[in-house]
């Protein structure tokens, strides 16, 4: 009887091994979850970056047709009827306009409080043999972490 007892009292787990994994689980967790929210936040800026993208696509192009004017763009309506690209689906975007001088901002929105209402910024110069190049910015107060990178 006594070998019966004996198995049964070395099966399943002490309440000090439970409470070491939920522990360990916890800092897991507390570690992963700002990690995490960072790539969420960064995941919804892409629907941003590739707007902005898009219409840096068509004011290259332009650019190119007009020999050398950039567009004059104050809202997104006149980047959709003189550029041709619309963005009445980008919900994360709030406002977006395109300068004289080519350079594209685009207002972020109902994305996170550290990036919402702030601005990101696209601006070109035009080399020698006409083609444009576009660097990334962003107004202050964006992280960053967050900012896209110019190639």
């Amino acid at each position: 009887m006594s070998e019966v007892y004996m198995k049964n009292k070395d099966s399943g787990f002490t309440l000090i091994e439970m409470l070491i994994v939920i522990a360990i689980i916890g800092i897991l967790a507390a570690i992963a979850l700002p990690a995490l929210k960072g790539h969420m936040v960064k995941a919804k800026l892409s629907e941003v970056f590739n707007a902005m993208s898009t219409v840096a696509s068509a004011v290259s192009a332009y650019h190119q047709d007009t020999d050398g004017f950039w567009p004059n763009c104050p809202t997104a309506v006149e980047i959709r009827s003189s550029l041709g690209v619309g963005l009445t689906s980008i919900t994360r975007i709030s406002d977006m306009s395109v300068s004289n001088v080519g350079v594209i901002t685009a207002t972020v929105q109902n994305i996170d409080p550290m990036v919402d209402t702030r601005a990101v910024i696209l601006t070109p110069t035009e080399d020698i043999d006409k083609s444009i190049k576009w660097a990334w910015g962003a107004s202050p107060g964006f992280p960053e972490y967050l900012r896209p990178r110019s190639n």
